[in-house]
């Protein structure tokens, strides 16, 4: 059975409002309209019954979970970022979860590491992962690679993704082509 997965598609990322959002996901998802290509594969999956799970990367309101010697987040209680009780750490409406569609929340980049991704995708029968996400060169890389490794079919819809910049988006989606199939929007419901 197939799933998408929706990554990190959280208002500090994504809103131009957003603690992170200024090292160019905004600008880029404003450029490429990302977000409503997302929401039409969502209402697609979820017109054919499929699940649609969302994943988002966060830290209580005390940082416990917050790897401080990490490059990447060791930094976010300086300035309150990936808080996951506020509005930054809360799904962008756009691109929200709907209903009881089920929300995965994690303390590191992975979306398998320390989650219960894995059970929850074996439990119910899925075997072909699509992802969406932000950033591509990040979380959805990382996600594609884990899920590869635990022997899932990985798709990556590239118009549903979000980088910082274009080339770091071309250059993840060059990456991934090793592990996993590089679709489009337009194309995920006919790949075999």
């Amino acid at each position: 059975m197939k799933a998408l997965l929706c990554l990190d598609f959280e208002n500090d990322i994504v809103h131009p409002d957003g603690k992170v959002s200024g090292k160019g996901y905004a600008a880029y998802q404003a450029e490429h309209g990302t977000l409503a290509i997302v929401r039409k594969v969502q209402d697609q999956f979820r017109a054919a019954g499929l699940p649609v799970i969302h994943v988002r990367v966060g830290f209580s309101p005390g940082y416990a979970q917050q790897p401080k010697g990490s490059p990447l987040m060791g930094q976010a209680h300086k300035f309150g970022a990936f808080d996951l009780s506020n509005w930054g750490g809360a799904f962008i409406d756009e691109v929200a979860p709907q209903g009881e569609e089920l929300v995965i929340t994690k303390h590191r980049v992975g979306s398998f590491y320390g989650t219960a991704l894995d059970l929850t995708l074996k439990t119910m029968g899925v075997d072909e992962v699509f992802l969406a996400g932000v950033a591509t060169d990040m979380v959805v890389e990382s996600t594609a690679r884990e899920a590869h490794d635990r022997d899932f079919a990985v798709r990556v819809i590239a118009d549903c993704c979000i980088a910082a910049n274009v080339e770091d988006q071309q250059r993840s989606l060059t990456n991934m082509k090793k592990i996993a199939s590089i679709v489009t929007s337009g194309q995920w419901d006919s790949v075999e």
